[in-house]
């Protein structure tokens, strides 16, 4: 066991030592763009194999059935996030993100081979519905652990840059699988995708998986030995003496959540379905939009390290908040693609505020023997009732004649993530990783002024 990155760091300006730092946020990233290009596969080639695996119908019908696949696939996130979550704090970082992009290769690979609707009927959703369970307990472990385990890694005053390269990476995995739609629909026509072009993406996805899993291997641990002997490591218990900081945790990654896929996921479908753009374009206007939200998000964890992690979801919140409403009505009239990518951007910079430091700021909040859980389990909650059900709640809206309402909800939970940034204490000050370790005693007086 290696307890030294975590406990006994070298000098800040240790060239040696700040070069196995970054070789162990590479190694750790690695698998996590591996992960989120499986998981996100899926969304973007919905519309290829939606009429594979569904009866026929209109194709708003196939997108939410496939949608609610979707969303089945976030609600095993709380799952995952409480397993792997146990599994970091008790065995290690390293033993649970080995674990998980294993089994990501695992339900990538099922995918790849499943069976149509019309050689096996409905057991064609059945499997699919299975192979989106697999990937979700994957995902939903695999974030709480390397959020936790970049924090961990980083050095003090540049923890925020080192870890907004999680997003970079989820990002990345987002847009590799883009750039993999965009190639096979220049060489290859829309009935080639819909007649088994769509598999090869999760072939891609299974091997990248395995070469993600030998990078891990290399890892060193950053828990010490005697937090990973600790009775209470990794127990629901433990976690709940944190109570305060996982609601404000809860509360927060809400919003961002719904805000984010809102902006990603669920964008190149609004592009084709409300705005009429031609499914090719709105693929290529995504890819840019997200290749640029992706080299951004160093400079939001950069900036996080000097304005404080609380100024920047006070920020994000606040400024997502008034945007949602006129952006989404904007992007939902126009079918140019420069003017849709500017109002885009706008929407992913001001999200970017917290998907810059989305693992550090949960991080900071809860100690080293339940941190991986509380991160974990906090995230995935949130992130399966209201980022996994962004599309679907979406689509359903539009299929109600009720679209203009879905800007609305997002708005609304928004405000919600404004008002936990405002409780949440400021971790420079009171957090566990650089502060004095008074979270729940700042939280408690927070509520108690709010209350009053």
């Amino acid at each position: 066991m290696t307890d030294a990155l975590a406990i006994a760091p070298a000098a800040p300006d240790d060239p040696a030592d700040r070069r196995r730092r970054i070789l162990a946020i590479v190694g750790s990233s690695s698998g996590n763009l591996v992960e989120w290009y499986d998981f996100y596969c899926y969304a973007f080639f919905a519309l290829y194999f939606a009429p594979v695996f569904f009866p026929s119908g209109d194709s708003t019908s196939q997108l939410l059935q496939t949608a609610g696949i979707f969303a089945v696939g976030f609600f095993m996130r709380p799952v995952g996030g409480w397993l792997f979550g146990r599994i970091a704090d008790r065995l290690g970082r390293k033993t649970s993100m080995m674990i998980s992009v294993l089994m990501m290769c695992a339900g990538s690979l099922l995918i790849a081979v499943l069976p149509t609707y019309e050689t096996v009927g409905t057991l064609a959703p059945v499997f699919l519905l299975l192979a989106r369970m697999i990937q979700g307990l994957s995902v939903g472990g695999e974030y709480g652990t390397s959020a936790t385990y970049m924090s961990e890694v980083a050095t003090k005053g540049q923890r925020g840059f080192y870890a907004s390269f999680q997003y970079v990476t989820l990002i990345g995995g987002q847009l590799l699988a883009s750039l993999v739609l965009v190639t096979l629909q220049t060489v290859m026509t829309k009935e080639q995708l819909q007649g088994g072009g769509w598999r090869i993406p999760f072939v891609i996805g299974a091997l990248a998986a395995v070469v993600a899993l030998f990078l891990r291997r290399s890892l060193a641990e950053t828990a010490t030995k005697d937090n990973l002997d600790s009775k209470d490591s990794g127990t629901i218990a433990a976690l709940f003496k944190h109570w305060r900081a996982f609601c404000v945790v809860l509360a927060y990654t809400a919003g961002g959540s719904l805000s984010f896929y809102t902006f990603t996921t669920y964008m190149q479908k609004y592009l084709v379905n409300t705005a009429h753009m031609p499914t090719v374009l709105a693929s290529r206007t995504m890819t840019v939009a997200l290749f640029t939200y992706m080299i951004i998000q160093p400079f939001f964890g950069w900036l996080s390290d000097r304005i404080g992690r609380k100024t920047n979801m006070l920020l994000f919140s606040g400024l997502t908040m008034l945007l949602v409403v006129p952006l989404m009505t904007a992007i939902g009239g126009t079918t140019d693609p420069v003017v849709a990518f500017g109002l885009i951007m706008t929407g992913m910079i001001a999200i970017s505020f917290y998907t810059g430091i989305s693992g550090i700021v949960k991080a900071e909040l809860f100690p080293t023997h339940v941190r991986a859980l509380g991160v974990g389990l906090s995230y995935a909650i949130a992130n399966s009732l209201f980022g996994g059900t962004a599309e679907y709640v979406a689509l359903w809206f539009k299929n109600e004649g009720m679209e203009s309402t879905f800007p609305w909800y997002v708005a609304f939970m928004l405000a919600i993530s404004f008002a936990a940034s405002l409780i949440m204490p400021n971790p420079k000050r009171h957090g566990y990783l650089d502060g004095d370790g008074t979270v729940e005693e700042a939280l408690t007086r927070k509520t108690r002024l709010v209350a009053a």
